[in-house]
């Protein structure tokens, strides 16, 4: 797509902020004016479209992605998006260690176990750790918070929380990010910590490093989405 704007600005908007692209209110695909509960994030947003060059590309604006998911896809109706989220948790990264090497279920355990001890304590849902890749059964208390936790947010932070949630295969993660109680690079550290450590073992491979990358990029900037609606 052509870049047909010479500037792109945040602009107060009815409810909040907006973006204008020269005089024109900028829109969702479905012609939803984007309007944002904070200015920061507006501005964020409008500095993506002032970094385009002559060729705007759609999958470098992560935060435009994200705020249009949250207005045509999730506000109408989040119970899906909140479904979504919550289903991570019967299969939750954090909560399958490796029955071997000795080193790794160590640090699995070192890294992963301090979010499943804040979610019992900050949701009261203990998820249980099984051994291996078969997921283990649930109590269907621990779900049953967990959903409710995700069902608190509003649609700008489900839409952050939906890609962080997959990015990390992990809602509890997710969720220890969008309430600080880790900030990116640990989150991210957790999240990677599997591949990191085959990495270690047998180098690097060109293919998955560039998916990493592009997962790493998403889930950036979901954090920042989510400080963003803090601002």
């Amino acid at each position: 797509m052509k870049r047909w704007y010479k500037a792109a600005a945040a602009v107060p908007a009815e409810g909040g902020f907006g973006i204008a692209l020269d005089d024109k209110p900028l829109n969702t695909p479905a012609r939803t004016p984007i309007v944002l509960p904070t200015r920061a994030l507006a501005q964020a947003i409008a500095e993506e479209w002032a970094a385009q060059g002559d060729e705007i590309k759609l999958a470098t604006m992560r935060l435009t992605k994200m705020a249009a998911t949250a207005l045509d896809q999730i506000r109408p109706d989040p119970t899906h998006a909140i479904a979504q989220i919550a289903e991570y948790a019967t299969t939750d990264l954090l909560c399958h260690r490796a029955d071997e090497p000795e080193d790794l279920r160590r640090l699995q355990e070192t890294t992963w176990q301090p979010v499943l001890d804040w979610a019992v304590l900050r949701y009261d849902a203990p998820l249980k750790v099984v051994a291996g890749v078969m997921p283990g059964r649930q109590d269907k208390s621990a779900l049953t918070a967990i959903r409710l936790a995700v069902a608190e947010y509003d649609a700008m932070h489900l839409a952050g929380l939906l890609v962080a949630t997959t990015g990390m295969s992990s809602v509890l993660l997710a969720l220890a990010l969008a309430e600080r109680r880790i900030d990116i690079d640990q989150a991210w550290a957790a999240a990677d910590l599997d591949e990191a450590y085959q990495r270690a073992k047998w180098g690097e491979d060109p293919m998955a490093a560039k998916r990493r990358a592009e997962i790493e990029a998403d889930l950036r900037a979901a954090s920042r989405f989510l400080d963003l609606l803090r601002v």
